[in-house]
């Protein structure tokens, strides 16, 4: 049994998020058999990642605010707390707070067996594209 330290908070990167968004560490691999990371990521209002897939797919869960995600197909759904979305290995997508609220969720997901290529990052997401306009 091992207690974990607490990892600070840290600011994304401008490079992968537009507007405020802070992320808090809960847990990350240890040794070569972990795959498992899970962080708490906080959204200001209307801040959002860019375009985005991850190699083994991803668990969101949302803890309070109002969500928005989106897909390439132009589909965009709105989650509340409690609500929990899955990312299949490969998809595109991105994720965000809704205008006027701040939004919070879990991220869950593993590590690829190159860990270099877990997540990979695309362009931002247009303010079309995120108000629903662009498909």
């Amino acid at each position: 049994m091992n207690i974990e330290p607490a990892r600070p908070t840290t600011k994304n990167p401008p490079e992968q998020f537009a507007g405020d968004v802070w992320v808090d560490p809960i847990i990350a691999p240890r040794d070569g058999d972990q795959r498992a990371t899970l962080a708490r990521v906080r959204f200001a209002p209307g801040a959002r990642t860019a375009w985005h897939s991850h190699a083994r797919g991803q668990f969101l869960h949302v803890t309070a605010g109002i969500a928005r995600f989106g897909t390439r197909d132009g589909e965009i759904v709105e989650l509340h707390a409690g609500d929990t979305l899955y990312t299949p290995p490969g998809q595109e997508h991105w994720h965000a707070s809704a205008q006027g609220t701040f939004m919070e969720h879990l991220a869950l997901l593993e590590l690829a067996d190159d860990p270099a290529t877990t997540t990979v990052w695309a362009e931002h997401v247009t303010d079309a594209e995120f108000e629903g306009g662009a498909r």
